[in-house]
């Protein structure tokens, strides 16, 4: 997974240590469950086996931390094709010699081990370089670690040969809805500040596909005040949206008949109604909460259905984030603030979504919810680099990804760590996945 982040960075070596040892404690939680066989095999063609995942974070971590910033060699050598995502694609890694298990684990520890001792002399003042300042290439490796946790979350819930029970620590907060579904807010027109801040300043982090922010006049549009619901997906099945010609694009079209796709990913019919399998537990399909699974073909197809469109990019980031009163941008749509449990539904925990209209503290200028957490949201554009923008730290993050199929989402999920979301995200996936925990929202034109 990619996402795009601006927020304070922990400079002292203490407080990156902390860090670093929280993020990995919550990673190894994620699997610790796991039996040998769970560990190493490929459950989908789209995801990496879980235990590949926990060595490309362990030799990104070497690389970024002791061998580009320090120009040590790496802990161990011969593995850097096998943990390049570009050298080795998804549908190949479970062929590698990837390391297995416990040699994986002691491998981690290994790298770890080096990487708090180079910290504890880490020069991190602003003369050390634009990696080292302020810890810069620190919250690079948190983030990235932090990313493949939501990513090992998707292949857990496609994971089928054993149960897997979440470690979950409390529930998503059913909080009174202050919006219904099928509610619309709207936006003025005028121009807002899109992006992240310019440069990469002191004490801030953000992403280069986030930058330079820039000016964008957009006309007036509607949004939906929460994110489309089951129970409006399964009115969009019933009333045969999966067969009607009309609502699909022609790629679109291709896709569904090709996959023969009835109904969202993890969904099935029951009786009059449906089922949704979340990990091992096999429920009732609640018409309350977010529609998720759902691939950008399928979202597209629904909101034309409901008379409606996905959102642009700029659209949804002005919705979320532009607060036109104070002529400011927000970090997130409710202020400045870091997220909190009454805010938004992030940080793994709860393993689900929460019901559609909660989250009032956590509403935009404009009073669109969970524009935050609970599921991605699917946007009408393809990733495209910003006018003006400039790669970094390596091209391969983002400038490989422009100009193609990609089509980008908004606003984190569930599975999405608190620390590593704004609202100034750019995640990015082909439009026919649904193995992310993707839905939408619709937007219309301002009469």
């Amino acid at each position: 997974m990619h996402q795009t982040v601006t927020e304070s960075l922990p400079t002292s070596r203490a407080a990156i240590a902390a860090r670093l040892d929280q993020v990995r404690a919550r990673t190894l939680a994620l699997v610790d469950s796991l039996s040998e066989d769970a560990l190493n095999r490929v459950h989908d063609p789209l995801l990496s086996p879980l235990v590949w995942d926990l060595g490309h974070i362990a030799t990104f971590e070497d690389l970024w931390l002791a061998q580009n910033p320090f120009g040590l060699p790496p802990l161990r050598s011969g593995l850097g094709r096998v943990y390049d995502p570009f050298a080795a694609p998804r549908s190949e890694r479970g062929a590698l010699r990837y390391l297995r298990s416990e040699e994986c684990l002691d491998y981690m520890t290994a790298v770890r081990e080096r990487t708090l001792e180079l910290l504890a002399s880490a020069d991190l003042t602003p003369d050390s370089g634009p990696l080292l300042a302020d810890g810069l290439v620190y919250e690079l490796i948190l983030r990235h670690e932090q990313q493949h946790t939501e990513t090992m979350l998707q292949t857990l819930q496609a994971m089928t040969c054993e149960a897997y029970v979440p470690g979950r620590t409390r529930a998503p907060r059913g909080m009174p809805a202050v919006a219904s579904a099928g509610d619309m807010v709207i936006v003025p027109a005028g121009a807002f500040e899109m992006g992240a801040r310019a440069a990469l300043e002191p004490g801030v982090f953000s992403y280069d596909n986030e930058r330079p922010r820039h000016e964008r006049e957009l006309a007036a549009f509607h949004i939906d005040a929460t994110p489309v619901t089951n129970g409006d997906f399964a009115a969009f099945i019933e009333d045969g949206g999966y067969e009607r010609p009309e609502l699909w694009s022609a790629a679109g079209r291709r896709w569904r008949e090709q996959r023969d796709a009835r109904m969202p990913r993890y969904w099935s019919r029951e009786g009059d109604g449906f089922t949704l399998r979340r990990f091992a537990d096999v429920t009732p399909v609640d018409p309350e909460q977010p529609v998720c699974h759902v691939s950008f073909f399928e979202a597209d197809a629904f909101a034309r259905h409901a008379g409606k469109r996905l959102p642009t990019e700029a659209e949804w980031e002005k919705a979320a984030s532009w607060d036109a009163a104070a002529h400011a941008k927000r970090t997130y749509p409710w202020g400045d603030a870091p997220p909190t449990e009454s805010l938004a539904n992030l940080g793994q925990l709860g393993f689900a979504t929460a019901p559609g209209g909660a989250y009032g503290e956590g509403a935009s200028p404009y009073g669109a919810l969970q524009m935050i957490g609970d599921v991605w949201e699917w946007t009408a554009d393809t990733f495209e680099a910003y006018p003006g923008f400039e790669a970094f730290p390596y091209r391969e993050y983002s400038e490989e990804f422009f100009g193609g199929p990609y089509r980008v989402l908004r606003g984190g999920s569930w599975a999405t760590q608190p620390d590593a979301v704004t609202a100034t995200f750019r995640n990015w996936d082909y439009p026919q996945r649904r193995q992310i925990f993707a839905g939408l929202r619709c937007a219309k034109d301002a009469a």
